[in-house]
């Protein structure tokens, strides 16, 4: 099984979306992979090449469902009580429909269904939340809220997720923050395959198709 993680960004800017490829043993997983600058067709052809060899976890980092009406989801209220809870800013969860992620609501959604149409090479796909998926498991809470601006806290942060099971992941301390980003999600995306989501809101579906994990 091939876990890859997953940090989408707009799809006007698609330089920042990052992709972590991740192979599952008995010792947990292996990087594989990374890749900066992914495109939908590149995400596709990568995902499409993986499950030809077997199956393939992917978690997300976008909304891949929005709230009829507008507003928050169910479970973007119930993550945001808990990272506040953890010590993150309340603000690290947006809602799907506010102006600023509203494009990457919409590339969610049509990345997630491409996916998710592929047949029998489609992906087990969750949603997840990098930062929460390490704030809720335990990491440094001043190096997630730092990830965006502090090396020191990156290479950190990496070394802490090389720990918990994702063998390979502190080679990458000098990386930028959405290649960390997609390793976390790689974490959330493994553990929920695993059954041992540290947060879980369950789909809904028709209006939220996916699980939403970390």
């Amino acid at each position: 099984m091939h876990v890859i993680g997953v940090d989408l960004s707009g799809p006007g800017n698609v330089a920042d979306t990052a992709v972590a490829v991740f192979e599952a043993g008995a010792r947990g997983l292996k990087l594989r992979a990374t890749e900066t600058g992914v495109g939908d067709l590149r995400l596709f052809e990568l995902v499409g090449a993986l499950a030809a060899r077997g199956p393939v976890v992917a978690g997300l980092d976008a909304p891949l469902s929005y709230q009829p009406g507008g507003g928050d989801r169910p479970g973007d209220k119930s993550l945001r009580r808990a990272i506040v809870a953890a010590g993150m800013h309340s603000g690290s969860v947006m809602t799907p429909t506010m102006t600023r992620m509203a494009y990457l609501t919409l590339r969610g959604v049509a990345v997630s269904r491409t996916l998710g149409a592929m047949g029998r090479r489609a992906p087990r796909i969750v949603e997840v939340h990098p930062g929460a998926a390490m704030a809720l498991r335990g990491a440094p809470i001043a190096d997630v809220r730092a990830l965006k601006r502090d090396d020191a806290a990156r290479a950190r942060l990496l070394a802490w997720l090389d720990a918990r099971g994702l063998r390979g992941a502190k080679a990458l301390k000098r990386s930028p923050d959405h290649l960390v980003a997609a390793c976390a999600c790689a974490l959330a995306a493994w553990r929920w395959s695993e059954g041992d989501a540290a947060w879980l809101e369950p789909a809904a579906p028709p209006a939220h198709p996916f699980d939403f994990a970390v």
